[in-house]
């Protein structure tokens, strides 16, 4: 994965989060980035959004084999992701992406 994706995809959450933090007193969601699955020989990067106060997540992976694809799944902070993700074109990731995802799963 180019490091040029993963700070593209990096920088959408991060500017969503700001404008759910804005728009929402009651959603603080907490982005983690997780490099440690390279660690393990699994050519990927993650991002996790948290929402502490439901403990609902959403995982976004990042696979070197798939590098125009996105893989993404709404979990809990709580339990093992489920084996299947959705997919989504690079192409058609944006910041309005990730601000109707942390909305619409987060909301309470």
């Amino acid at each position: 994965m180019s490091k040029k994706i993963l700070e593209i995809v990096s920088d959408f959450a991060s500017e969503a989060h700001a404008k759910i933090q804005t728009d929402f007193a009651d959603i603080n969601p907490v982005i983690g980035l997780n490099l440690g699955m390279r660690n393990v020989g699994i050519p990927a990067d993650a991002i996790t959004i948290d929402c502490l106060k439901t403990g609902k997540r959403i995982i976004i992976v990042l696979d070197d084999r798939q590098p125009d694809v996105v893989q993404y799944q709404f979990s809990y902070k709580a339990q093992d992701p489920d084996e299947k993700f959705e997919s989504l074109s690079i192409s058609d990731l944006s910041i309005l992406v990730f601000y109707t995802w942390m909305k619409d799963y987060f909301k309470t």
